[in-house]
């Protein structure tokens, strides 16, 4: 391991014994110093250069054979803290940065492929080494997962105790009138988006962008062959990505390009059109 992961290691330590007990006193021992403290419990043993080190950083403050956590400790320690876990949860991360677009503002995040909806499938490759869903259905569908989330559409893991939404009034409370504007809109936008899919494939798109459910679970569930949920989702997901970016149309006009000078011929018009209009 990293010598300096280990001394700021041992730093933490012993700022936070320091902070933990309202008195602490030191003994130089060969090779270090011995905290201990007036409550029954055990002494501890720093390297010399580590208290030395937390006493320029003014984390703790000695006075004789008395140590005394300072003002900054605390923030210290809640910062070593976090970088701690965010070291943990790192080891189980698959980080990158993306451009995604909030509310039709295009902005760059981090995001944590392992937890998307599509992480997993994105993965795929083709046998010509090619990613089996192209960039932008895998947009697509990250897109359709956020507008289902906005819409608040997913479904309750905790038990409600309150009438269900089918049974009460349009107006009343919980109803569609409980929903803010944002929320209406992202269901808008998810309804459009599954009757530009079809029928046919909508399901699967729910299923796995919405629900995360796994390739294998909608194949069960839906009792098609191995390997078909895959097929079908990109189809769903291409065509969603033709509803949200649809290819441009050919022009109706046509343009004709002329030397200097030119100037277009009318003698085949009728008269009778020219005068008549």
């Amino acid at each position: 391991m990293n010598k300096a992961v280990d001394a700021h290691k041992t730093i933490v330590r012993l700022v936070r014994y320091a902070a933990s007990h309202s008195a602490v006193f030191m003994d130089a021992v060969e090779g270090g110093v011995t905290f201990h403290s007036g409550a029954n419990r055990p002494p501890r043993h720093f390297p010399l250069d580590a208290l030395e080190k937390a006493c320029a950083l003014g984390l703790v403050v000695r006075d004789g054979n008395r140590i005394r956590a300072t003002s900054e400790a605390r923030a210290f320690l809640r910062r070593a803290l976090l970088a701690s876990e965010d070291a943990f949860q790192e080891q189980h991360r698959d980080t990158e940065n993306r451009t995604v677009s909030v509310d039709g503002i295009r902005q760059t995040a981090r995001v944590n492929a392992l937890e998307s909806p599509l992480g997993a499938i994105a993965r795929l490759k083709e046998k010509s080494g090619h990613a089996f869903l192209p960039p932008e259905a895998l947009a697509a569908g990250e897109r359709l997962h956020a507008d289902f989330t906005r819409a608040q559409l997913q479904p309750r893991l905790t038990m409600a105790y309150e009438p269900r939404l089918a049974s009460k009034t349009k107006g009343g409370a919980g109803g569609t009138a409980d929903l803010c504007d944002t929320a209406l809109a992202a269901r808008m936008r998810v309804g459009k988006a599954m009757e530009a899919i079809g029928p046919e494939l909508c399901g699967v798109a729910l299923d796995i962008c919405c629900f995360q459910k796994g390739l294998e679970l909608v194949e069960r569930e839906r009792q098609w062959p191995v390997r078909s949920a895959k097929l079908m989702l990109r189809a769903a997901l291409m065509a969603l990505a033709r509803h949200y970016a649809p290819p441009r149309s050919a022009s109706r006009h046509s343009h004709v390009w002329g030397a200097e000078g030119y100037r277009p011929d009318a003698s085949g018009l009728a008269a009778g059109s020219v005068t008549g209009i």
